[in-house]
């Protein structure tokens, strides 16, 4: 990640991940980090502040997730800044997602986010995910730092369908929360401009 132009850092990116970058909405991807810096000066939303880390270490770490969402109805866990769901929403057109969050500030970001980038497949749902009661189960759940795979698959199981998957996004910590779950496999990221070990941990 050599360049210093966001855009072009971005289709660098893209490519390392293996994806076209014609095939992205790059402009959004970028109106997103905008925006994000923007509202992080009063909200906090993010501890990564810097343009150029939000890309790689928000954008396209999300992005690294995109080849293992399954089905057409998604749903974001903790989704905080959006992250990974409202990114894999920009990426993913013919999928819908739910962006759940109990933090109404962080609600108030998602809901800013939708109006300005119009994505046109994104909801936000401002509750807890243990009172959640959506009107149908879910084929992808995502969860990126918020908790143990344990705490993911417990407070989660309920919303999945019966061929669905959890995608619980992890560090190199991950290895100690193994042995409280069954079902899992583990799949290392290469994410372009991240040094950290990222990891993907998969259990339907």
């Amino acid at each position: 990640m050599v360049a210093s132009d966001p855009a072009a850092v971005l289709e660098q990116g893209l490519r390392a991940l293996g994806e076209d970058p014609s095939r992205h909405p790059r402009d959004k991807y970028l109106a997103y980090i905008e925006l994000l810096v923007k509202w992080n000066k009063a909200y906090n939303l993010s501890g990564i502040r810097a343009p150029a880390r939000i890309l790689t270490h928000h954008i396209l770490d999300s992005l690294a997730v995109r080849p293992f969402v399954q089905g057409t109805r998604c749903l974001d866990v903790g989704s905080g800044a959006g992250l990974p769901g409202f990114i894999l929403a920009l990426s993913l057109p013919d999928t819908h997602w739910v962006l759940l969050d109990s933090n109404r500030k962080k609600c108030r970001f998602l809901n800013q986010a939708v109006l300005e980038l119009a994505p046109g497949n994104v909801e936000v749902a401002a509750v807890r995910v243990e009172e959640y009661r959506p009107e149908a189960p879910f084929d992808t759940i995502t969860c990126r730092a918020l908790c143990t795979l344990r705490e993911f698959r417990a407070m989660a199981a309920h919303l999945l369908a019966a061929d669905g998957r959890l995608l619980a996004l992890k560090g190199p910590d991950y290895k100690a929360e193994l042995a409280e779950v069954d079902h899992a496999e583990v799949h290392e990221l290469h994410v372009p401009g991240v040094r950290e070990a990222r990891y993907l941990v998969i259990m339907t």
